[in-house]
């Protein structure tokens, strides 16, 4: 029974140590002021299977929030990511129908910035500067 417990124990101790820490994600968009309560209260009861497919594609701690800056309204979101293929599972969750009506609901409710609009996207890429583990 000893070595056996040696061997489990070795296993998950290697398992362990083969996985690597999330990747960190970030993004800023507008928040349309008219279309503000109709996003909180889609976030508020978000439909379990857009939840579902989130999760499917590797992505934990996942949160958005939003803040007034000059009267402006933004979101902010974050995630981690822990699969090997980000693209890949983007382009999943892309062609997700229940995923693709949550977007037609929480798009027009975005205003994107000028450096996302151009590249016809909603949200912009940040880039980190500091992380403390």
């Amino acid at each position: 029974m000893k070595p056996f417990l040696c061997l489990l124990s070795a296993a998950l101790l290697a398992g362990c140590a083969t996985q690597t820490a999330p990747k960190r994600y970030a993004w800023v968009t507008g928040l349309k002021p008219e279309k503000a309560v109709h996003y909180e209260e889609l976030h508020a009861h978000p439909w379990p299977g857009v939840n579902q497919m989130i999760k499917s594609c590797h992505i934990q701690n996942f949160s958005i929030h939003e803040c007034e800056i000059d009267s402006r309204l933004y979101l902010f979101a974050y995630l981690e990511y822990t699969g090997t293929n980000f693209d890949a599972d983007m382009k999943r969750m892309a062609a997700d129908p229940e995923t693709q009506r949550w977007w037609k609901e929480t798009d027009p409710c975005q205003s994107a910035l000028p450096d996302a609009a151009a590249k016809g996207k909603i949200w912009s890429d940040t880039k980190e500067l500091y992380f403390l583990p």
